[in-house]
């Protein structure tokens, strides 16, 4: 019997995975999507229509953080697999809730507790690690990261794992945003998310044990596909907090391009404090949070999708060796925001983000990925994954010693 989906948020990635579920309904049954705010995703159920799918979703009002309403909504539409594209801060309930109703459970980001800033690493183990034997318990899958960073670039590794190394030295994730969005400031994701992540320590796993570094202390110019060459800056982020665990023996970093102005910017507002995630009172009385202000005065990352232009180029450079001698691969996906844009009404950065756990559910539904455990996507076979995301829009190619190659 084909398992019924849950989508839990209602952004621009999720509007990416309604379009890419209603592409590939045959795989499922019945579809769903679930926000605080039902209208937002009442807007995203018509958007699907309007792109002429004679597919149905059906919307439903959703408190993601009050993980006994995820459960009873599961029960109530009888979800067998539940992609949560919602904020991060909603990982821990609606996880909760899919063990408690015995549904699959697919997420593209770490939890984040919004009280705290940059925990210490290794970051999955403070959370969603510790909910193992749970999920094992109820017999359900749940695969953690299954966007594109973290997600893909698990599988990339994986990859030059399985095909090309007998022992891996160093991956270092690479994520270039070379498109132009036309406003003198936004975030291609949310914004309160987005900034924290770079607000705190840079963690990276080099010379078996966690490095420090400050955010923009530590960047290097890439040459890349397509893009060209490029400046990119040690950062912190979920995947390294993964892939350390699987390859202990290799240096394992993570590098996101960042212009000028973006530096710029942000670093007035840091100095500011209006980054802050923590309270503070206004000469009238009022308790505000810095970082929720500024939240509400930048553009919705989805109203940048229109008027994006240009192209992303996100993959893995990994070195090691095979039968004793040293090589190096680097694996990626180029990305066109107007072409994202025209198909499914997001921007590339969304639609990175958002193919791949369709991609994780399909392999769930028809089963190789169902695992019945909570794992990591490099915990997974990565070649099947690849492969069906060459076929709903993401292809992967190869740079290795025979040229440059489609996977």
């Amino acid at each position: 019997m084909p398992k019924n989906v849950l989508i839990i948020g209602a952004g621009g990635v999720a509007q990416v995975v309604a379009h890419k579920l209603a592409q590939n309904a045959r795989e499922f049954g019945t579809l769903h999507i679930a926000s605080r705010t039902v209208s937002k995703a009442e807007q995203i159920a018509a958007s699907i229509r309007d792109k002429g799918h004679s597919v149905a979703f059906t919307a439903h009002p959703l408190d993601a953080m009050d993980s006994a309403a995820v459960a009873a909504l599961i029960r109530k539409i009888d979800a067998g697999i539940v992609i949560n594209v919602g904020s991060a801060f909603v990982n821990m309930t609606v996880l909760q809730g899919c063990i408690d109703a015995g549904a699959a459970y697919i997420d593209t980001a770490i939890h984040e507790d919004p009280k705290k800033v940059c925990e210490t690493p290794p970051w999955y183990g403070n959370y969603e690690w510790k909910r193992r034997e749970d999920v094992a318990k109820a017999g359900i899958t749940a695969i953690l990261g299954a966007g594109f960073d973290p997600g893909v670039v698990n599988a990339y590794a994986r990859l030059a794992e399985d095909e090309y190394f007998d022992k891996i030295d160093s991956i270092d994730i690479v994520d270039i945003n070379a498109g132009s969005h036309g406003r003198y400031f936004a975030t291609n994701f949310d914004p309160e998310i987005n900034f924290r992540e770079f607000t705190g320590t840079v963690y990276s796993w080099q010379n078996g044990a966690w490095q420090e570094n400050r955010m923009f202390e530590v960047g290097r110019e890439w040459d890349l596909p397509v893009v060209g060459k490029q400046t990119a800056y040690l950062s912190g982020h979920d995947e390294v907090h993964s892939l350390s665990a699987r390859y202990k023996d290799a240096d394992v970093r993570f590098w996101m391009g960042f212009g000028d102005h973006y530096i710029n910017v942000f670093t007035v507002l840091q100095n500011l404090g209006l980054l802050s995630e923590q309270p503070v009172k206004t000469a009238e009385g009022l308790e505000v949070v810095p970082l929720k202000v500024v939240k509400a005065v930048l553009p919705d990352p989805a109203s940048l999708a229109p008027d994006y232009q240009g192209k992303t180029c996100i993959g893995d450079l990994v070195k090691g060796t095979r039968d004793g001698k040293p090589g190096e691969v680097f694996i990626y996906n180029v990305a066109d925001h107007k072409e994202a844009y025209q198909e499914v009404g997001s921007q590339g950065i969304s639609y990175t983000a958002g193919v791949p756990p369709v991609a994780a559910a399909i392999l769930i539904a028809r089963g190789p990925w169902e695992v019945r455990k909570m794992a990591n996507v490099e915990d997974l076979p990565a070649r099947p994954f690849l492969e069906l995301l060459g076929e709903l829009g993401l292809p992967t190619r190869v740079i290795d010693a025979t040229g440059d190659h489609p996977l």
